[in-house]
């Protein structure tokens, strides 16, 4: 019998779990462990922060629904990693063996790297907010509403480093849209400041024609933006910004006043992971083969934003590749299907196909972007934008949580109607 630890119960935890069960026989256990105790929608945190949504609507617990399908729980965080011992301690002193690991922590959020950014609640200066937590998301809307009684300028971005800038550019839209329908937009001045070298990057080097529409849609909404964007310091109101050209020379030095800021930051390897000798790069994120395995240890498995991705290209200020929700469930399903290989004596041989899909509401209207693989070359490239992803955005939102709720790993949507369009999770 096998004992299966998968370390974080977020978007790709939580699949994991479920897949991982459906697809071992029952002699083999499977226990989660997650720092807290509630599962929280993170897509939709852009919502919660303008008050779309409210955090019951976004978050469950996590116990019920994992001990339904016959899988272990325990929400307490992990202090250190044994790997040589296939041992994790957890907070308490708690102590819990394992055969094989799946990592799937996310990130630690890197606030620390610009003085004064990020919320305090998470380590930072508390000059800046956040929408990688849904936390993080109520503390923007607390200070919005009071915002709302005296309006004035916005900085919405992306720190050097950061990786996910799809969540920044959905987030000004959806600013932009909540401020109209309070009419209110012309008292708001918007600025985006980012990291990438364009607008519309993504940390992909642009998908389609996805420069041309986003600038497009900015202009269009009366955003102004600066790009090669490094932010160097944060102070009450004010953010510094040095900007540089293609080629790494001093463009110009900005000094853009706020009121109110949502700067997301670069990504680093939560402690107890990057503390394991070998496990990491420099920046804590897991080293992993074609097959989702450490590359130091055959019994740690890793998929999703905690694993470590070389840039798409290198950048003039430094930006990672973003690993995209349906990127994510790829890794997974590559995971279970070679533990389960594995177990039963067969070579391990699936893949994950990191396609990206990424759905990004506008408030209003949406951009989609389908990059087949995320990584270039690519098979499928386009970029669209329209009413239409908007209306799917809120779709996928309720279709997901429900998936967690029910326990099921696939679905007939992600099995069939993506079959359709010839994107498959994992390369067998």
């Amino acid at each position: 019998m096998a004992h299966i630890v998968i370390m974080g119960a977020g978007i790709g935890g939580m699949p994991a779990a479920y897949e991982m069960r459906e697809i071992l026989p029952k002699e083999h256990r499977v226990t989660v462990v997650n720092s807290t105790d509630y599962f929280q929608f993170v897509p939709s945190n852009p919502w919660v922060a303008v008050g779309w949504r409210t955090r019951d609507a976004v978050t469950l617990p996590i116990a019920p629904y994992l001990q339904r399908k016959g899988i272990g729980f325990i929400p307490k965080g992990v202090t250190h990693i044994d790997a040589a011992a296939s041992k994790l301690t957890l907070a308490g002193g708690e102590t819990l063996d394992y055969d094989y690991l799946v990592i799937t922590t996310g990130p630690k959020l890197a606030f620390d790297e610009i003085a004064g950014a990020g919320p305090v609640s998470s380590g930072g200066g508390g000059n800046t907010h956040s929408i990688c937590h849904v936390d993080h998301a109520l503390e923007f809307f607390a200070d919005y509403e009071n915002f709302l009684k005296n309006p004035g300028p916005i900085v919405v971005g992306a720190m050097p480093g950061a990786s996910c800038f799809g969540p920044a550019y959905e987030f000004a839209m959806i600013l932009d849209t909540d401020l109209r329908k309070r009419k209110l937009r012309s008292k708001v001045p918007i600025t985006f400041v980012t990291s990438e070298p364009y607008i519309g990057h993504l940390g992909l080097g642009g998908v389609g024609d996805s420069k041309s529409m986003l600038e497009s849609e900015m202009r269009n909404r009366d955003m102004k933006w600066i790009t090669n964007a490094k932010t160097t310091k944060v102070e009450p109101g004010k953010i510094f910004v040095t900007q540089i050209d293609d080629q790494g020379n001093l463009v110009k030095e900005h000094e853009v006043s706020f009121k109110l800021s949502m700067m997301l930051p670069a990504f680093k390897g939560v402690d107890a992971v990057a503390a394991v000798p070998n496990l990491c790069n420099p920046r804590g994120m897991v080293l992993i083969d074609e097959f989702q395995r450490s590359k130091a240890y055959r019994n740690i498995f890793s998929a999703g934003v905690c694993v470590a991705i070389p840039p798409v290209e290198v950048t003039p200020v430094a930006t990672g590749t973003p690993k995209t929700g349906y990127m994510i469930e790829s890794m997974v399903g590559a995971i279970t299907h070679n533990i389960a290989d594995e177990l039963a004596g067969k070579p391990i041989v699936a893949k994950g196909t990191w396609n990206a899909i990424c759905l990004a509401d506008m408030g209003d209207t949406g951009a989609a972007f389908v990059a087949l693989p995320q990584i270039p070359p690519r098979n499928v490239n386009w970029f669209k934008k329209g009413k239409w992803v908007h209306l799917a955005k809120i779709a996928f939102e309720k279709y997901f949580i429900r998936k967690i709720k029910k326990g099921t790993s696939e679905p007939v949507y992600e099995k069939y109607v993506l079959g359709l369009l010839g994107i498959n999770r994992v390369d067998k």
